[in-house]
């Protein structure tokens, strides 16, 4: 046996056993603890079940019944109704979902459900539509009406009712020696029960708001550890002077606007107040800029860049990709063109000779500004006096990073650029720290581009001598396919080089087209970007390779080629290549799929061109998993919390973490066992002081 008794190996558990315990490794379940912490997925509550002659209609209230009849068909409008007919002594109610043909498939005849909606009665018999559906198992009684139960994740060889059993016996036995880190008056005040409680809530609950309560509790633990880890990087960086004020003036903020041809929006200039605000101070900022498409974070950039400079300090931005530094080079060298800074270019693809000498440039001070990929942060690199690193699009790289600029006794200022709007979760999480600036104005003259989803054949050829019109007018194209090549997986794919065959000898064909796609050398990527600058190329065919940085005024249309296989996020990032001039741009989602939710996802993308709003409903369709690109599992160590779920929970932590740090109650002893669970788990992932 432990010494600690909730690290007893569960087989000395009530009911467990060496056999079941071995089946639990499967969940991870090896000790106690892990088995008290394997929470619940649902609960069925059984004290509201009716017979089905005894319902109200439009009352909310649950059935339970034998699945009958399972039956699916087209409605006059093309969509899809799905139905599931359910029996209990002899009387009928039937399940409806409409555009959800997959819904059938979760069903089978003689499958014990409980369906939970609003009732109505149609045609002699009781309806539901899109009730809230949950599949029993052999031993529950529905109509026993007394009865809350949990409903656990299983592993084969562990039925439900055993595992309800263990987890009674563990609950009874050692929820009572749980250790709860927050201090009571603090619990007292904001209405919480303790950690031991809210275990007990949580899987043996005599009511659903007691499930609920000890839930929520849980959740917040989860989210306030988080929380209060950031509020701690965040003073911590606050607290220490560590950075080279690069103060503007009258004179300077004139000299850089008039390199620029155009007057900055509302918006610019409230961000660039913001972040001379910051760069103003001995403090390093670290921000983060939200713009979303084309609302011109790049001037931003340059704008901040020469203030470095302005104060004879170095300056750098880092791109994810050679195609968008090069990108950025253009515009910077463009801007430049009459200017005494230095400027430089570090990417990989450099010759070594080339590349040694920009290295040497930078470490004796020569390069005043440089741009470049994660060359610039290689062990070669080493600035002589660097002021501001800018780092574009961030969520491409790895969320640490940014720390890569941050050593020695001096940090440079930090600004950290994204052009994909963030879900408010995860601003809250994986960019807790950082001060944060929105843009979403657009410059004038710029316009929203007309988006249609496209299902049928008609409709296609329709668009594709559409988009043929307009390039006949002098306009330029892009072909977004997922893959570069077809692959043997079973799948129908679009990919760029089938694409270029048949849209060569089919509806493009005679036009200039060419392809682009991330397995080519970026010497032949920049040919070809460049030739399509020229306008010497009509239709680029290519992969996302053209998502962010890409500034072709004349490109005006964009094709989407089975565009369900991409995230809202990245189809707003494609839509905006095609926004950047005076002409009016459109967008086409060429889509195979009868799926209605990936229709559903692909419907908010002509409903609304705010690609803030997008990210919302990104967020809410597909989780925080792929939203910015990145997988979250490592980054974000949640038990409990799902940033999708609980965002007003997460809401709720931030300001209870902020307000204990910022007050300084948070150092006090009451709390220390808190702030030590909290840097237990956050210390090294936040590259937090071990004294907080």
């Amino acid at each position: 046996m432990a010494e600690n008794p909730l690290q007893t190996e569960v087989q000395f558990v009530k009911g467990v056993g060496p056999d079941r315990a071995e089946l639990l490794r499967k969940l991870e379940i090896r000790t106690v603890e892990d088995l008290l912490w394997h929470l619940p997925r649902d609960l069925l509550d059984l004290t509201d079940v009716r017979q089905i002659p005894d319902l109200e209609a439009d009352e909310p209230q649950s059935v339970f019944g034998e699945v009958v009849d399972i039956d699916g068909r087209y409605t006059s409008k093309g969509g899809t109704l799905s139905a599931v007919l359910i029996e209990n002594q002899g009387s009928y109610l039937r399940g409806l979902w409409f555009n959800q043909p997959w819904i059938k498939k979760k069903f089978k005849h003689g499958m014990k459900v409980l369906f939970s909606g609003k009732p109505k009665f149609k045609s002699g018999r009781w309806e539901m539509s899109h009730p809230r559906h949950q599949i029993l198992e052999d031993d529950v009684d529905p109509n026993s009406r007394t009865e809350i139960l949990p409903q656990y994740p299983l592993t084969e060889g562990i039925k439900m009712d055993q595992m309800r059993r263990m987890l009674r016996e563990a609950t009874e036995e050692y929820a009572p020696l749980v250790v709860d880190p927050m201090p009571e008056s603090f619990r007292s005040q904001h209405g919480l029960p303790s950690r031991q409680d809210a275990l007990r809530m949580i899987h043996l609950p005599r009511s659903v708001e007691e499930y609920q309560r000890g839930t929520r509790r849980l959740i917040l633990d989860d989210l306030l550890e988080f929380q209060l880890g950031v509020a701690l990087r965040r003073r911590m960086w606050k607290r220490k002077p560590q950075a080279t004020p690069l103060p503007s003036s009258v004179k300077i903020d004139s000299r850089i606007r008039k390199l620029f041809p155009f007057e900055f929006t509302a918006g610019q200039d409230r961000v660039c107040r913001e972040i001379v605000g910051d760069l103003n101070s001995e403090y390093a900022m670290h921000r983060l800029l939200q713009a979303d498409v084309g609302a011109g974070k790049t001037a931003i950039a340059l704008y901040a860049m020469l203030t470095c400079v302005a104060n004879n300090r170095q300056t750098v931005l880092m791109a994810p990709t050679e195609v968008l530094a090069r990108q950025h080079w253009e515009t910077v060298e463009t801007l430049l063109a009459e200017s005494r800074v230095e400027k430089r270019l570090l990417t990989g693809s450099l010759k070594p000779a080339a590349k040694a000498r920009v290295q040497e440039e930078i470490r004796d001070g020569t390069a005043q500004l440089v741009v470049g990929t994660q060359a610039v942060i290689q062990d070669a690199v080493s600035f002589k006096n660097l002021g501001l690193a800018v780092i574009d699009e961030q969520h491409k790289f790895g969320v640490m990073q940014r720390a890569q600029f941050e050593t020695g006794g001096l940090s440079p200022h930090v600004l950290v650029m994204t052009a994909t709007p963030i879900p408010r979760s995860l601003c809250l999480t994986q960019f807790g720290d950082l001060d944060l600036s929105l843009m979403n104005e657009l410059p004038p003259g710029r316009q929203k581009v007309v988006t249609s989803l496209l299902t049928h054949t008609p409709a296609k050829k329709k668009a594709w001598a559409f988009l043929r019109e307009e390039i006949g007018k002098g306009r330029q194209c892009y072909i977004v396919c997922p893959r570069i090549t077809s692959e043997d997986d079973g799948t129908t794919v679009a990919d760029v080089e089938t694409a270029y065959e048949k849209l060569s000898r089919g509806p493009l064909k005679g036009l200039r087209i060419e392809r682009l796609h991330g397995r080519m050398s970026a010497e032949e990527k920049a040919d070809i970007m460049e030739a399509f600058a020229d306008r010497d190329v009509d239709v680029l065919i290519s992969t996302t390779v053209i998502e962010v940085g890409i500034d072709i005024p004349n490109a005006t249309l964009i094709g989407i080629l089975d565009a369900e296989r991409f995230g809202l996020s990245q189809l707003h990032q494609l839509r905006g290549r095609v926004s950047r001039g005076l002409f009016q741009g459109y967008c086409f989602l060429f889509t195979r799929t009868d799926a209605s939710e990936a229709l559903a996802r692909l419907n908010v993308m002509e409903t609304t061109t705010d690609g803030f709003k997008i990210a919302e409903a990104d967020f809410d369709m597909r989780g925080p998993g792929d939203v910015l690109g990145t997988r979250q599992s490592g980054q974000l160590p949640f038990r409990v919390a799902d940033l999708s779920r609980d965002r007003d929970v997460l809401e709720e932590a931030r300001d209870l973490a902020f307000g204990l740090v910022d007050s300084g109650e948070f150092d006090g002893s009451e709390f220390a066992p808190l702030k030590n669970r909290v840097l237990d788990r956050f210390a090294k992932l936040m590259d937090l002081p071990q004294s907080g």
